[in-house]
């Protein structure tokens, strides 16, 4: 492909994201997939561009308002050029000229654009700091709440690519071997820093063909999703719950983690997603999960098994600030914080029956902010004197080994520039004893029986 057929390609995948409502990556995968005449440099040149308008959305919105121009996929592909490559006004007529496979000529309105923002930088001195650091309107005051000073440093970070990064299936292999494998397949990789069971992998490279993913040696998981598995400190023999399963991610860490003793439930609303979380287990060679459909946070199986988990996992549905990096399109869908702080604070009420006396409740959720995170906790146990907050670095060594990052306690809070994973924050609460009403049984062999429906559930970042 020419540059100038690169760019209305990019026009077309940019308005096709525009025109669906799924995510931009599967939107750009259904793309590709029925263009196959577009060959893999030509297809990493295009996406490169649509992931590049697509993390700079708020400021050239403003170059675009501020040349009055309408806003369209052309018109901020023509303002990204400008801006962010610093093509000058010959470069564009030059792209735009109309040709074979080219983009139609710039209009009136277009070239009033080009010649304002000819030359100039992306970012702006007269931006408002929402704009510059591509934060939605309803987001500013929860992330500076958040991260206070820290806020740039956090939301230029949330900006960057994120990494691609594994999780070995402790089942079927060990870490050094993999990235031995990886070695021997051409494939830059290394251990992450905090995961014990994580691997980061330079650049993109086609892993689905690969044995090692397809006999299920690895799975492509966050290393923050890794961490919050872990800390669930599931073992051999133990009753599990994952509340908000997803696609499964967390449920295949914690049941490899059990050596395939004792029972894993894999619960969620979706019926999609558990089909999904069905081939991953499939794949990953583990017999303890059952995937359990629930009709809502609130499902009638709940009740019977009240009390009978030695750990229950909620990875809650939320805002996914934590994964912007990943999904730069969905920070700009519409969010009603207060509606979604309101479903996580049924979930966990719900979820928290449960756990059986000296179990433990486990919450997480991939956004960065206070109303999702500690103001869910600090509000869960004013109404529950029966559970009592663990110190996380107890419970990180108890799992881990080691020590946690610093400045983790109470709480575990990742993020990108402090720890370059995902937004992840995890508490860990215990089920006191001598707890009262908590129903029967439970334990290892224990678990509730029968029960199915449909449940509550949080998204997975990079499959997470």
């Amino acid at each position: 492909m020419t540059p100038a057929a690169r760019i209305q390609a990019a026009i077309d995948l940019l308005t096709a994201v525009a025109e669906e409502p799924r995510p931009a990556d599967a939107v750009a995968s259904a793309f590709f997939r029925s263009r196959r005449y577009i060959g893999s440099k030509d297809r990493a040149a295009v996406a490169g561009r649509l992931y590049a308008v697509l993390r700079r959305h708020a400021r050239l919105g403003w170059w675009l308002e501020r040349a009055r121009v309408a806003d369209t996929p052309r018109s901020r592909v023509i303002a990204d050029l400008l801006t962010g490559d610093g093509v000058d006004r010959a470069g564009m007529e030059a792209l735009f000229d109309g040709g074979r496979y080219a983009p139609a000529p710039l209009s009136g309105d277009e070239r009033r654009l080009a010649d304002l923002a000819e030359g100039q930088p992306l970012d702006h001195p007269e931006m408002p700091d929402g704009v510059r650091l591509e934060l939605p309107d309803w987001a500013v005051a929860p992330m500076r709440r958040a991260f206070g000073e820290r806020l740039e440093a956090e939301a230029e970070a949330l900006l960057m690519e994120a990494p691609l990064d594994l999780r070995v299936n402790e089942i079927k292999a060990v870490r050094g071997e993999v990235l031995v494998a990886l070695e021997n397949a051409g494939i830059k990789a290394a251990a992450t820093a905090l995961s014990p069971l994580g691997i980061r992998v330079a650049g993109r490279p086609n892993l689905a063909g690969m044995a090692l993913f397809k006999s299920g040696a690895v799975e492509v998981q966050d290393e923050g999703s890794q961490l919050v598995a872990l800390l669930a400190d599931a073992r051999p023999g133990m009753q599990v719950a994952d509340f908000c399963a997803g696609a499964g991610g967390k449920a295949l860490a914690m049941a490899a983690r059990m050596n395939g003793k004792g029972r894993v439930l894999a619960c969620d609303v979706s019926e999609g997603r558990l089909a999904r979380a069905k081939e991953r287990i499939r794949r990953a060679g583990i017999d303890n999960i059952e995937p359990r459909l629930l009709a809502s946070e609130r499902d009638k199986w709940i009740k019977r098994g009240k009390g009978k988990f030695d750990r229950v996992l909620v990875d809650a549905p939320c805002s996914g600030t934590g994964a912007w990096r990943r999904n730069p399109d969905a920070r700009w869908r519409p969010i009603d914080l207060a509606e979604l702080t309101a479903l996580q604070a049924r979930i966990l009420e719900s979820a928290a029956r449960l756990t059986k006396p000296g179990g433990r409740l486990v919450y997480a959720t991939c956004s960065v902010l206070v109303e999702e995170n500690e103001d869910r906790i600090d509000a869960f146990l004013a109404d529950h004197p029966e559970f009592e907050a663990l110190p996380v670095g107890t419970v990180w060594r108890e799992a881990l080994g080691e020590g946690p990052p610093e400045g983790a306690e109470p709480w575990l809070r990742l993020s990108p520039a402090a720890n370059g994973t995902d937004g992840f924050f995890v508490a860990v609460l215990a089920r006191r004893v001598d707890a009262a009403g908590t129903g029967e049984g439970g334990g290892p062999g224990g678990g509730p029986e029968g029960g199915a429906g449909d449940g509550a559930t949080g998204g997975e970042a990079q499959a997470a």
